[in-house]
């Protein structure tokens, strides 16, 4: 029972039988409706509801359902509803594998469910066996397609547990014919050049607002695009010679050609010339990544995009970025904050899938930075007017003219040319990426890591860190899965926002507000005290916490440094913090992140959340 309660790290399937007015009932399947939405690659909810109370029993307790249950406390279950965990989706009693209970045990699984903490650093599963042998015969014993963060991660591990490794990497031009060297996407055209950039509209940013009242005579602080661009490229290329290097000390053969799968142990392989030959091995390790969803509109290939943005030789001049993900809003705001005139089309909300209110907070800040904001429009029409220029028609039928359009609308999965059809491995049709169980794919010797499996975080050291543990499953006799839970990232936009663990509105709907406090502060960094044109915006955090134990469900920063204050609370989520070990906390003075640990005002005392002085 205590194993079937716990949160494992791939799909359940969770029956729950009432009848349909049932009040206990239709709050328990409330529930798990909610929780399937939220965690669809971890939880299929099969619904059985009646028309009526007699219904119900006459199936569960006269026609005996109920005794198919493996635990005698179902035998005595005569309520609503009745809940039980399955290996099928089908109405079957062979199927079923542990019992639940009612409501209230039902509610206490949701919880334990969406627990930060379950004591261990991740479920481990059996995986199918594979087929590997030591004298398998094949070229080698594993070959990651895809030469990014987490493949060279897992191909330089594979190496150093004694595999003979090779890690394919090809870079297919952007639609704008934009290409890179080996390291993937956070290293060439994703994080480091992004906060790079975004370094460069913090200095303009504090040239320009700071630097007078703390006593410093500015001298223009004109921003050269060309420069900036070279120097960035120049220390991107000086990363892709290291990772080369690193690849040959690690004894990893690096191969600079186009994988697509002629069978579940041979690729056959493109060279940069057209030259094709074919290699085998054990076992596979995809981790192509993805790429960034194209404009759907006339005239959307005049657009760039994230590929493109950070080696552009001439300055983007004044930009449109469509889209309100982090990207776009990263994007928007580093290049307003070196003197671009930049708006965003937004076609909904800001940062959907992140908090609400800080989404909303950043969104203020940002327009009162020189970014400005197209609310719920879309793109209809790019066109060339006036030689290179883009003139956009939007779905509220306005126009206007731009030099760059940068679309940033999402990611799909780099899986299209991997010849996934002839081993048997089905990409999904919205976003073409790969439903793993614990990295493992339908095809048992070819696994997938980073942002081409389905279901986990866009994220570097996500990707670098379950390219290690496959590792050494694979190779190192580990038997430690990937744990995917409270994973912090930081989002660089003009004022950055940390956060880990569940968003204010998660939290509401999966616990209930009864259940939830929310400790919430404004305060202004002792770094903006000096400077007027800082003193009408203040950074913020918020603690959420579940009532019922103390234990911490999110934490959420923002205001400088927030990727520098975060990256401690993510590992004290893991170790399952409380509230009251952050109350018990030193802060370090004068510092943002002390904020965090000195929070006491609640959002449901209806108390001013403004810091004052010391």
């Amino acid at each position: 029972i205590a194993k079937a309660k716990k949160r494992m790290a791939s799909q359940q399937v969770l029956h729950i039988a009432g009848w349909n007015t049932c009040g206990f009932y239709k709050r328990a399947s409330g529930v798990l409706a909610s929780l399937s939405l939220l965690f669809p690659t971890k939880l299929k909810v099969i619904d059985h509801s009646f028309s009526s109370r007699a219904e119900y029993r006459a199936w569960w307790v006269d026609g005996g359902f109920r005794g198919n249950m493996p635990d005698t406390r179902a035998q005595s279950h005569t309520s609503s509803p009745a809940c039980w965990i399955a290996s099928g989706t089908e109405l079957k009693g062979d199927e079923i594998l542990s019992w639940v209970g009612g409501c209230d045990d039902t509610l206490a699984w949701c919880r334990d469910f969406v627990s930060p903490c379950d004591g261990k650093k991740g479920e481990v599963l059996k995986l199918v066996e594979d087929g590997h042998t030591a004298d398998h015969g094949y070229d080698y014993d594993l070959v990651v397609i895809g030469g990014g963060s987490g493949g060279l991660a897992a191909s330089k591990e594979a190496a150093s547990l004694g595999a003979k490794t090779a890690v394919l990497d090809f870079v297919k031009p952007s639609p704008a014919g934009t290409s890179w060297g080996l390291g993937g996407t956070c290293v060439n055209v994703g994080c480091i050049p992004k906060k790079l950039m975004h370094n460069a509209a913090i200095i303009k940013e504090g040239v320009a607002q700071d630097a007078a009242a703390f006593g410093i005579t500015s001298t223009g602080g004109e921003h050269s695009w060309e420069t900036m661009r070279e120097n960035v490229q120049n220390h991107i290329r000086g990363l892709n010679f290291k990772y080369r290097v690193n690849l040959r000390e690690k004894n990893v053969t690096y191969l600079n050609k186009l994988g697509k799968f002629v069978d579940a142990h041979t690729l056959e392989v493109t060279d940069k010339k057209g030259r094709v030959s074919k290699i085998t091995s054990s076992r596979f390790v995809i981790a192509t990544g993805g790429r960034p969803s194209p404009l759907k509109c006339e005239g959307g290939e005049l657009a760039i995009s994230s590929d493109d943005i950070f080696a552009l030789e001439k300055s983007p001049g004044k930009v449109l970025c469509v889209g309100a993900s982090y990207i776009s809003l990263e994007c928007a705001g580093f290049l307003a904050g070196v003197g671009h005139d930049v708006t965003v089309a937004v076609r909904s909300i800001l940062l959907r899938g992140f908090d609400r209110e800080c989404a909303d907070l950043i969104g203020s800040y940002m327009a009162d930075h020189g970014v400005a904001f197209k609310r719920e429009v879309v793109p209809t029409k790019l066109e060339k007017v006036d030689g290179e220029r883009i003139q956009v028609t939007f779905s509220d039928g306005s126009q206007d003219v731009y030099d760059t359009v940068l679309v940033a609308i999402g990611r799909s999965g780099d899986t299209e040319k991997l010849g996934l059809e002839s081993v048997g491995i089905k990409a999904n049709e919205g976003n073409a990426k790969i439903n793993c169980k614990e990295e493992q794919t339908s095809c048992p010797n070819i696994y997938a890591i980073g942002d081409v499996m389905e279901g986990i975080p866009e994220l570097t050291p996500v990707a670098i860190q379950a390219g290690i543990n496959l590792s050494r499953r694979l190779f190192g006799g580990s038997t430690e899965s990937m744990d995917y839970k409270n994973i912090c990232t930081t989002v660089f936009t003009p004022i950055e926002y940390g956060t880990v663990g569940y968003s204010e509105d998660e939290a509401l709907e999966v616990f209930g507000k009864d259940n939830v406090e929310i400790y919430h502060k404004f305060f202004t960094p002792l770094e903006w005290s000096l400077s007027e044109s800082r003193s009408h915006h203040q950074a913020f955090t918020k603690v959420i916490v579940d009532k019922s134990n103390n234990k911490v469900l999110g934490i959420h920063f923002l205001g400088p440094n927030a990727g520098e204050v975060m990256q401690g609370y993510g590992t004290a989520m893991k170790k399952c913090i409380t509230f009251k070990d952050l109350a018990d906390t030193v802060g370090i003075h004068p510092t943002s992140a002390e904020e965090i640990v000195t929070l006491t005002v609640t959002k449901s005392s209806g108390a001013d959340a403004s810091a004052g002085g010391c």
